[in-house]
């Protein structure tokens, strides 16, 4: 977790906006790979 978001588990768990912070960040990720995913489907499968 430090390596990804910069902090480790034990602040994660104990401040409410760091979990805020790491969620949004991993939402933001998991719809950029449904993009991607999407695009890939367009292109290959048309």
């Amino acid at each position: 977790m430090f390596q990804a978001y910069g902090f480790g588990y034990e602040e994660y768990t104990r401040q409410l906006s760091k979990r805020l912070e790491v969620e949004k960040l991993r939402e933001e990720e998991y719809q950029k790979s449904l993009d991607l995913v999407a695009e890939l489907d367009r292109r290959f499968h048309t």
